[in-house]
């Protein structure tokens, strides 16, 4: 049987979401959590990785398992296991087809930038902060040169495994809610700090170090030493995985 999963957690403290030798990652606290409930190991795959430090509002996940359960004993169980920063949502039973990395068709990323001279206590480790005043008309302006496909080199992480750098991305919105910036972007997929070097590019056009067009020229440039540098993972979200309806996945809205 397999079973798909939406799952919320605080990355603030964890190293990730990939399993590492340590056991300190988001996958390894499901996986503990899970198999608890199967008592059986229980393996997940997730729709995407994320970064120390960064947040998931729904990330999907798929396991298989040979033990039947109630869907209740997949959310509700589970999260009696799991530590407090990191909860179930829903469970789905799946066909064996349904991937939930190769299924996905999209992934969408918030990013929450606070922007005023001093930092924001309550909001540490949930949104990443800028002292400075920034220009979000030129930040938007910027952001038109990213959407669509391209060659992200500029804007990948050197460690970055992926086959290929060349990615659609669909949407990159950015607008501003009283001191804090807000960051929403959706690809087909995205590339190793791809997310964060982006908003680094657009903080640098914000701040007025360079003009909106320099967006451009990074992205032609197709080397990562053009870019900014890497911003804080902080305000990082991963807010939405989509899949096809088939899948009839009851995901949040």
């Amino acid at each position: 049987m397999r079973i798909a999963l939406g799952v919320e957690y605080d990355g603030s403290q964890y190293f990730g979401w990939q399993s590492q030798a340590s056991g300190h990652t988001v996958q390894d606290a499901l996986q503990v959590a899970l198999s608890g409930i199967a008592n059986e190991l229980i393996s997940v795959i997730a729709a995407g990785r994320t970064d120390t430090g960064v947040h998931a509002l729904e990330q999907v996940v798929h396991f298989n398992t040979n033990v039947e359960r109630p869907l209740t004993a997949w959310v509700r169980g589970v999260n009696a296991l799991l530590p407090n920063s990191i909860a179930v949502l829903w469970a789905h039973p799946v066909p064996e087809e349904f991937h939930a990395r190769f299924s996905a068709q999209a992934r969408s990323y918030r990013y929450l930038l606070i922007n005023r001279s001093v930092r924001n206590a309550l909001q540490h480790g949930k949104a990443g902060w800028f002292h400075a005043p920034l220009n979000v008309e030129k930040m938007c302006e910027a952001a038109q040169y990213l959407l669509g496909e391209h060659d992200f080199s500029a804007l990948r992480a050197a460690e970055c495994q992926a086959k290929s750098p060349i990615k659609n991305l669909a949407q990159l919105d950015i607008q501003k809610q009283g001191d804090t910036i807000i960051f929403n972007l959706s690809a087909n997929a995205f590339l190793h700090h791809m997310v964060r070097n982006i908003v680094g590019c657009l903080v640098y056009i914000g701040k007025g170090k360079h003009p909106p067009q320099w967006m451009r020229e990074v992205l032609e440039g197709k080397e990562r030493s053009l870019a900014a540098p890497t911003f804080a993972p902080d305000g990082l979200y991963l807010y939405r995985v989509t899949f096809d309806a088939k899948w009839k996945l009851p995901q949040l809205e």
